[in-house]
Formats: structure tokens, C-alpha cells, sequence
């Protein structure tokens, strides 16, 4: 396989719905662009978000109603107003105050209404517009969205003919009893797309790359399980009789329930693998750089019983592996790929990744442990590899260094000092705030290809900023920025990137 080297450079991980402005969520409108010119102003090539799927319950971007959806939180509504399709009074209703959070609660309650309101002005006989229907791109999410609007629960509870897919009764469905409910997510998507080709097509301009995800598994209660059910391990009645997660780990003693489907990897192969190259073709329109979340799970995979209460009961079994890739590559050329190999790893993975030609990740708050044999540690990183100081699933950087014992934090200044090379950029490591300065600069100063910073990182924000705590739920994916990056703080990155040849 053709092996993807990126060009070396400077990131910075943060989610549209992070973004700052007055309507509750992070969204593709003019923040969005101010934040490309700020990426590039300070000299990074790299934006890395999260997965802009849209969510299900729970708001995660790692568990959504379809994976070729688009978040409808994301559309600009200001943008809407624009084109007509919303008034002023409508528009001001959407505001919020803005804070360092987000409710999705409220979101949920008040954005579809509007999103409403916006298609009731729509015209619906738009070329442009009737292409995209036609192109059958979001049939199978608009035909499931109209089936929950009319028979709220999950796909399991719906009528059988429903439940099943039968295509006569969905056939009737759409046309004759839910027509305008069909077009309605016709439309959400049709804007949604649109708003964030411009977006790229602006990012990609300034010379910003986009890094997006693809989460390894599905949701349950998703279109994607809907209608494709032979491609999951279900039973007759459509329910999962395994689900994903990983054992103990770092994140936690119990492992990580997911409890997404597991996927019925003999039926994919037999397929030619063709639901996951269309997923695979469908990210690359989005991005120019897929990360694959969960890599291990294509060489080995961790199947838990469907009625475990935790992941401590479940075992490994063999993924498709490489052929995927191969089947992928061979229809959509160049990939463009990283490899999520976090967790769990063992030869088996690294060898497909090296088979595969990927770059792997690397993260700084994994490498001071003492040991000078440290994968993680800046002097041990290769080249094909992207490096950060955390991810989504880590702590903030600052409330990382707050947790730490005197001890502790002793262990890491003196790993920190024999790391850094680029010492006169900032004061010597002295408090937990210089320590994070030091773990940035460490990061960029690494061998990786890329080195991306969480823009949490970057502002040395505490943890009540921190985005996701793997197995909790009620608390995650609401951090916002209140403004755009502080001009002090971006000063000093564009200060290191310069100073690491990035």
C-alpha cells in the first residue's frame, strides 16, 4: 500500500462545536472563519475536529444517528437568514448567552424548530437541490430521521414493516403519509453540506488542512444498523448480541462499555467491504486527513457479551486487517490516514499499521513515567507519527499537571528538562503553568510529521475545560471558547512552531 507521509507542520485540535458565538454551539458560520484566519496568522497547516456527525442521545460525536450525517447544530443560522429562509426576530431568537459550555437541552428543544421554519421558506424544487436528493446521499438518514419523528424510540419499537425495512410499506412511507417530513432532512443535510464545503474550500485556501474522524463503530439506534442489519452481529429480533468497548485501561479500572454493535466482519468481506469504502470515500469529501479512531479494532477487536454490565468480561477477536485497506485504497486511491493506535497495542497492530503505511499517535501526557524507554517520550518518537500533548479523551494539559504530587511533578520537570531543546522559548519550568508551556513546546519540538495542540493547551486552560472523560456521561462535549484564541498565547506558539521548524 502506498505509504502517507503529511508534510511536517503545526495543528490545533478543536471541534466546531467549540467555537465562539452567540448561538449556543460552535457552528460554520463567521467565527469559524475568523478562527481558519487566526490558525493561519499564527502559522499552523493543521485544524483537527472530532467527527461532525450528527449525535444521538448522550450528544457524543463518537455515537450518531447516521455515520454519513452532518450535525444540524452545526449550520449557520446567520447564514440562514441570509438566504432568506429565516427574519431577523427569528434569528435573535436563537441567541444565548455565551459561556464556556454548552446545553444541549435547550439546543435540541429550540434549534429544530427553526431549522423548520427556514425549510417552510425553502424551495424545495431547486435544481440544486433536487440533484442532491436524487444522488440518494442521505436517503437512508432522511427516510430514518421522518420514522423517528413519527415513532419516537429506538428503530427496534417501530412497526415490523418499519422495523424491517420492508420496501414497499417505506416506499409508501415516504411518498404518500411523511413526504414533506422526508424533505425536511433532505434539506437539513443539503445546507449542512454546503455550508461546510465553503468552510473547507476557505480553510484549504489560507493553507489549513483538515484532519476529521471517522469513529471505528456505529451507533445501535442508527441508519446505518437500520438498514443494514446483515452487516452487524443481530440477532432475529435486531438486537446486538455482542457490543464494542476495550478492558481496564488507563481511562478506567472497569474498561469502556460502549456498547455499539459489533460488526459482522464475514458479511463485509463478502461484500468487498462496500458499506465501509462508500464510509471511506464519504470522509475523504469531508477532510483531508481521515484519523481512524480505534485503529486496533481492524486487526483485533474487543467483543463484549450483549448483556455484560461492564467490559472486564469480553474477548479479542480477529478484524478484517489489512484487506480492508487494500479493497479501500484500490477503489479511492490515496487514503490519507492516521492511525488512532492508542489503548491496548500489540504486534498485531503495529504490524498492520507498518503494512498499511500509516502514521501513528503519539501523546505526551502518556510518556513521564520514569522510564527513559518511553514510547511517548519526544527523544523515542519517529517521524511517521502525529504527536499531541492529550487528545479529547485526556485531561487538559494544565489539569493534568494540577493532579500530580509534588513527586510526581518533580519526576516530570526533570523528563521535561533532558526532553526540551528549545529551552529559551519559554522561562524555565518552575509552576504547573510552565510545565504545560514545556509539554507544547516538547510536542512541536518532536520528530512527528504533524504536532497537534488541543487549543485548551495552547490557552493553558484547567480542566473544567476538558472536552470528554471516557466512561462518564452528563458532562462531556460542551467545552466552548468565550472568544477567539488570546493573541499572547497564539503569539507564543507561533514563536515555538517557528523555533521547531514547523
Amino acid at each position: 500500500m502506498q505509504k502517507f507521509i503529511p508534510e511536517r507542520g503545526a495543528g490545533v485540535l478543536c471541534h466546531i462545536s467549540s467555537l465562539p458565538n452567540k448561538y449556543g454551539i460552535g457552528s460554520f458560520g463567521r467565527e469559524a472563519y475568523e478562527f481558519v484566519d487566526t490558525l493561519a496568522k499564527y502559522g499552523v497547516k493543521y485544524w483537527q475536529i472530532l467527527p461532525l456527525q450528527q449525535t444521538g442521545f448522550g450528544d457524543s460525536p463518537y455515537q450518531s444517528v447516521s455515520c454519513t450525517s452532518g450535525n444540524p447544530y452545526f449550520i449557520d443560522v446567520a447564514g440562514l437568514k441570509k438566504w432568506g429562509l429565516i427574519d431577523g426576530e427569528e434569528l435573535a431568537s436563537a441567541e444565548r448567552e455565551l459561556k464556556n459550555d454548552i446545553d444541549y437541552s435547550d439546543l435540541y428543544d429550540s434549534r429544530y424548530n427553526l431549522l423548520r421554519r427556514a425549510y417552510a421558506r425553502f424551495n424545495a424544487e431547486d435544481p440544486d437541490f433536487v440533484a442532491y436528493v436524487e444522488s440518494g446521499e442521505s436517503h437512508e438518514y432522511a427516510l430514518f430521521m421522518s420514522l423517528k419523528s413519527r415513532y419516537p424510540g429506538t428503530f427496534n419499537t417501530f412497526p415490523d414493516a418499519y422495523k424491517y425495512a420492508e420496501p414497499f410499506a417505506l416506499n409508501e412511507f415516504k411518498d404518500s403519509i411523511y413526504r414533506s417530513e422526508y424533505c425536511f432532512w433532505q434539506f437539513v443535510q443539503y445546507i449542512f453540506n454546503k455550508q461546510w464545503a465553503a468552510l473547507k474550500s476557505y480553510a484549504n485556501s489560507r493553507g489549513i488542512k483538515i484532519i476529521g474522524d471517522i469513529p471505528l463503530y456505529v451507533a445501535y439506534d442508527s441508519a446505518d444498523v437500520w438498514a443494514h442489519p446483515e452487516l452487524f452481529m443481530l440477532d432475529g429480533e435486531l438486537k446486538p448480541t455482542g457490543v464494542a468497548g476495550v478492558p481496564p485501561d488507563y481511562f478506567s479500572r472497569d474498561g469502556q462499555l460502549w456498547g455499539n454493535p459489533l460488526y459482522n466482519w464475514n458479511t463485509m468481506r463478502a461484500t468487498g467491504y462496500e458499506w465501509w469504502i462508500k464510509r471511506i470515500a464519504h470522509a475523504k469529501k469531508l477532510y483531508d486527513i481521515v484519523r481512524f479512531d480505534h485503529f486496533r479494532g481492524f486487526d483485533r477487536y474487543y467483543a463484549i457479551p450483549a448483556e455484560s454490565q461492564t467490559a472486564k468480561t469480553g474477548e479479542w477477536l480477529p478484524g478484517p486487517g489489512a484487506e480492508l485497506f487494500r479493497a479501500a485504497e484500490e477503489k479511492l486511491g490515496a487514503l490519507n490516514i492516521i492511525a488512532e493506535d492508542l489503548g491496548v497495542i500489540d504486534e498485531g497492530v503495529v504490524k498492520l499499521r507498518a503494512e498499511c503505511g500509516l502514521p501513528s499517535m503519539k501523546v505526551m501526557m502518556f510518556a513521564f513515567d520514569g522510564s527513559d524507554e518511553n514510547e511517548y517520550l519526544p527523544q523515542n518518537i519517529r517521524p511517521d507519527s502525529v504527536v499531541y500533548t492529550g487528545t479529547h479523551d485526556n485531561d487538559t494539559a494544565l489539569g493534568y499537571m494540577l493532579k500530580l504530587d509534588d513527586a510526581q511533578f518533580a519526576l516530570l520537570k526533570k523528563q521535561l528538562r533532558a526532553a526540551l531543546k528549545y529551552e529559551d522559548v519559554y522561562t524555565p519550568v518552575v509552576d504547573r503553568t510552565d510545565a504545560v508551556r514545556a509539554l507544547v513546546l516538547c510536542a512541536l519540538g518532536a520528530r512527528s510529521d504533524i504536532a497537534v495542540i488541543p487549543v485548551q493547551d495552547i490557552l493553558c486552560l484547567d480542566n473544567s475545560s476538558r472536552m470528554n472523560t471516557p466512561a462518564t456521561a452528563g458532562s462531556n462535549w460542551k467545552f466552548r471558547l468565550t472568544a477567539m484564541p488570546d493573541r499572547n498565547a497564539m503569539a507564543n506558539f507561533k514563536n515555538a512552531v517557528k523555533r521547531t521548524g514547523r
